[in-house]
């Protein structure tokens, strides 16, 4: 067996090193237990094989409650199987995680995210490959999801949906209000859109950035690819592009030119992204930017949900990106730990066949979430009309996310810096400058 020495790579250890005094207060651990989990010893009654598992599901969406159920449902078919749940919230959880990982102290059973997120764990051994199980998944889940999760020809996690993290809802009154009867197609019109609401005493844009992800993720993944392109990011990952290229400056300036316009809430930083949700639903701003996972809550299952319309960021002057496509990205992998005993192995694996299933991707699709699999398993006219008008807005290619091709650390720094332009710190070549270099 090969020896496990943990996660070498440098950015990986300088976040472990660095926060790892933070995270050990992060998530729920009212009934975790990490590392190798618990045995029939540890009460879970004999013959019982006690799993940890740690997730994001925390917030309030819709695929959240679904994923809970479907664990609690598996615990009800196998007596013998206890899944021992840490749950973190998703702003600390990539942390948390790759600060276990450091020590070779994942759970048992572990959410991860393709890409670069995916790498270090990899490299350090920690994943159990998965190719001797796959004909389990290879016939329901869509190949383009399973290659993110896929390295070196071995598989290490089966995605539960399919995400795009830049859809913009809007208030279609609001935007009607200033003349603007279908959502702005160029930059222009959705500055000149910004400008008429501030006019008309409406806050333009709802902003949860507490967290800080939401800029670098629903904003700049979508901004980088109207502007700089497609391959930008992975071209400053290889090396082949720099962060002070100009295409790149001009996407952050955005976060600049919207902060210099009033564009967000004045308690931005000081609200989180559930928070920035419900102001929106309130209909206190006319846009909101963030995942297609919260359509279920801002219109599905929401009686006024028809007050808001959905769109894609517009294209913008001279930019070298397709405005037809959403930033999407294979989310929520579900892996094992590498070096289980055989009886935990079994467990999890067990565990893994039942959770991400036929049954699971129902589930989603009936609450209004997109999964990543070949089969219509939501049933003929069983898909929610407001399902698939998002499915229609994001078929025409996907873009890459952010922080599923820059590597953790850089993408946090990343974060801090756009924070700063939301309080008029600094200037967008800062913001560029200071990250130069460090996303490999």
């Amino acid at each position: 067996m090969k020896k496990r020495n943990g996660i070498k790579g440098i950015a990986l250890l300088s976040v472990a090193t660095t926060l790892a005094l933070a995270t050990a207060a992060c998530g729920n651990s009212n009934d975790a237990n990490n590392g190798e989990g618990a045995s029939s010893s540890d009460g879970g009654g004999k013959g019982t094989v006690t799993l940890t598992m740690m997730h994001p599901w925390t917030s309030p969406n819709a695929d959240n409650d679904v994923y809970k159920a479907r664990i609690a449902a598996f615990e009800s078919e196998h007596p013998n199987i206890k899944i021992n749940q840490d749950g973190v919230a998703a702003a600390q959880y990539k942390t948390k995680l790759f600060t276990l990982a450091a020590g070779n102290n994942l759970a048992d059973v572990d959410v991860v995210w393709p890409g670069a997120d995916l790498d270090p764990l990899v490299s350090g051994d920690l994943l159990l490959p998965l190719n001797d199980q796959m004909d389990n998944w290879n016939q329901l889940v869509q190949e383009d999801a399973l290659a993110g999760f896929n390295k070196n020809g071995n598989q290490y996690a089966v995605p539960t949906k399919q995400n795009f993290v830049d859809i913009i809802y809007y208030n279609k009154e609001m935007f009607s209000k200033v003349g603007y009867d279908t959502f702005p197609a160029t930059y222009e019109e959705w500055i000149d859109a910004i400008k008429k609401l501030k006019a008309a005493k409406i806050t333009p844009i709802s902003l949860g950035n507490k967290e800080q992800w939401p800029l670098q993720s629903s904003y700049m993944s979508t901004l980088t690819q109207r502007f700089a392109g497609d391959d930008f990011l992975q071209n400053v990952v290889d090396g082949k592009a720099k962060f002070t290229d100009e295409d790149f400056v001009k996407a952050v300036a955005v976060i600049d030119e919207l902060t210099k316009l009033g564009a967000f809430n004045s308690d931005a930083n000081n609200m989180d992204s559930v928070q920035a949700q419900d102001y929106f639903i309130q209909e206190k701003a006319a846009m909101h930017i963030t995942s297609a996972t919260v359509n279920t809550r801002i219109r599905i299952d929401n009686p006024n949900g028809s007050k808001f319309g959905i769109a894609l960021f517009p294209s913008v002057p001279g930019g070298k990106g397709d405005a037809k496509k959403a930033a999407g990205v294979p989310q929520f992998g579900i892996a094992i730990k590498s070096g289980l005993s055989k009886e935990k192995q079994d467990a999890a694996l067990e565990f893994m066949k039942y959770f991400v299933s036929e049954d699971l991707y129902k589930d989603l699709s009936k609450a209004g979430i997109m999964v990543p699999t070949k089969k219509n398993v939501a049933g003929d006219g069983e898909i929610n009309p407001f399902l698939e008008e998002l499915m229609k807005l994001t078929s025409n290619g996907s873009t890459r996310v952010f922080d599923s091709v820059i590597p953790t650390q850089p993408s946090k720094e990343f974060e801090n810096g756009l924070q700063a332009l939301t309080i008029k710190q600094g200037t967008p070549a800062d913001v560029a400058k200071k990250n130069a270099g460090r996303a490999r």
